[in-house]
């Protein structure tokens, strides 16, 4: 067998390989089982025979090696040009959030009364029933202190049901004048609806000052409604019965659904509900040490979630604590 001629033709097609597996096809002619060179190495009875060959082998392998390095250097060269990046192009917008819809109404409320004077004040979730019920005058027998209603975690200590504790804390804090509005999480026993959620959110206001009449409130209250919802939109004042105001009133809007036709978000009442507010009842004047004779003042409470609602047409108030993006991403 001439080797040198089996040596030539096998580094001539290795050197052509001109992929990975013409390289190996080449490599099992010239390297594999059953090439001429490895039944050689078999039938191999002499020393110097066996260290020719041995040394071919070696010198093929060598060959092999080196090709595949190189044909692994070409794809990835080929690979690197081809995904080549151009770190001065501007990259891809990541998706970005947004401010949640109450969260957005919190903030124009905000707006609304910082414009008119008023400081902002943050409450406790959890509150006593010192806070909760007794500074605002509510009765031993209201509901409202009952267990089905509210959620205590003691006979003293309980979630908040509405922002007016901070109103309280407040006015034992300082002298009037007080202008002032507190907002956040509330929690209630309520059946869940359309327009009720055992959480929500409110914003209360309070202002006590010489010289407060009803007509200082309603002014307010309208200015806040026309602010938030547009001229259009009819409002109505109703009288009601709260325990720490008197005289009381409730701020109706006119449903955005039905357009004041009457339908299931409203109750076929053509009206959605605010909240509620009054002048502050002497009993609460008197209990931070306020002289109802020199002071008075209006107190309102309403919801967050109500006035989303009212203000872009959601027609239940669950749509807006599902986490639906389809339903957020909207607002």
């Amino acid at each position: 067998m001439d080797w040198e001629a089996y040596e030539s033709q096998a580094g001539q097609a290795v050197a052509g390989a001109a992929t990975l597996d013409e390289l190996d096809q080449a490599r099992t002619t010239y390297l594999g089982r059953k090439s001429e060179l490895k039944q050689a190495l078999r039938q191999v009875r002499d020393r110097e025979s066996g260290m020719t060959l041995n040394a071919l082998r070696e010198r093929l392998e060598q060959a092999v090696e080196g090709r595949a390095e190189q044909l692994e250097r070409a794809r990835l060269e080929q690979t690197l040009a081809a995904d080549a990046v151009d770190v001065t192009l501007l990259g891809e917008q990541p998706p970005r959030g947004h401010l949640h819809l109450v969260t957005q109404m919190r903030r124009d409320v905000e707006n609304v009364f910082l414009g008119l004077g008023y400081e902002v004040v943050d409450g406790r979730e959890v509150e006593t029933t010192h806070y909760n019920f007794d500074g605002l005058a509510f009765p031993f027998w209201h509901p409202a202190r009952s267990p089905h209603n509210s959620l205590f975690f003691d006979d003293d200590v309980l979630l908040r049901t509405e922002t007016s504790p901070s109103q309280i804390r407040v006015m034992e804090s300082r002298r009037p004048p007080v202008y002032m509005i507190s907002h956040g999480r509330v929690y209630r026993r309520d059946t869940i609806d359309a327009t009720h959620y055992p959480i929500f959110h409110q914003v209360e206001g309070l202002a006590v000052d010489r010289g407060i009449t009803l007509a200082d409130l309603k002014g307010t209250l309208l200015h806040l409604m026309r602010e938030l919802f547009g001229q259009e939109r009819q409002v109505r004042f109703r009288t009601h019965y709260f325990p720490f105001t008197e005289p009381s009133m409730e701020p109706d809007v006119s449903c955005f659904l039905c357009n004041g036709a009457g339908c299931k978000t409203c109750k076929f009442s053509g009206w959605i509900e605010m909240g509620g507010s009054g002048m502050v009842d002497p009993a609460v004047l008197e209990f931070v040490g306020y002289d109802p004779e020199e002071y008075s003042g209006f107190a309102f409470g309403l919801g967050l979630e109500r006035m989303a609602q009212l203000r872009h047409g959601v027609p239940d108030t669950r749509l807006l604590w599902q986490s639906d993006l389809r339903v957020l991403s909207q607002f």
